[in-house]
């Protein structure tokens, strides 16, 4: 999803702005934003606009998970936590049990993005790779998390 925001495409950025009006932030994982980030000024001056509008969980200059409203800011429980070790146990158990599509690798950020939106319950996981994702969460097995590919 990044790095279609960051070339403009149009379903994508649509897709974001639609995410503007929800009390969450959309969330990008660091180790997301790590793998897509590269000190290229037009890729740099994309992502930093999106970037505002998101959040990445335990970043300190990250904006807020929860957008302010009339009665304060709230804290998203699941942002502010972080990952504790059964967190990653779980997604080294899915790197391990997950069906992969053929050729496919296990990939830790994918795994943790699947565990995060399973920890967030009614999430939505916007990726170019749905497969890989959809081979996590059917380890995982969240009975609310959905897949939408850009």
């Amino acid at each position: 999803m990044l790095i279609a925001l960051a070339d403009r495409k149009g379903k994508a950025v649509a897709l974001h702005r639609g995410l503007e009006a929800a009390p969450h932030r959309a969330l990008v994982l660091g180790p997301v934003l790590a793998q897509v980030w590269r000190p290229r000024p037009t890729l740099v001056h994309a992502l930093a606009g999106v970037l505002r509008d998101c959040t990445v969980p335990g970043a300190r200059t990250s904006e807020p998970a929860m957008r302010e409203t009339r009665a304060g800011q709230a804290e998203c429980i699941a942002c502010a936590a972080g990952p504790d070790l059964t967190d990653w146990r779980r997604v080294g158990a899915a790197l391990g049990e997950a069906r992969l599509p053929v050729g496919k690798k296990p990939d830790a950020v994918d795994a943790w993005v699947a565990l995060s939106a399973v920890k967030h319950g009614s999430a939505v996981i916007f990726t170019s790779d749905p497969e890989d994702i959809e081979a996590y969460l059917g380890v995982l097995n969240p009975s609310d998390v959905h897949v939408h590919r850009v």
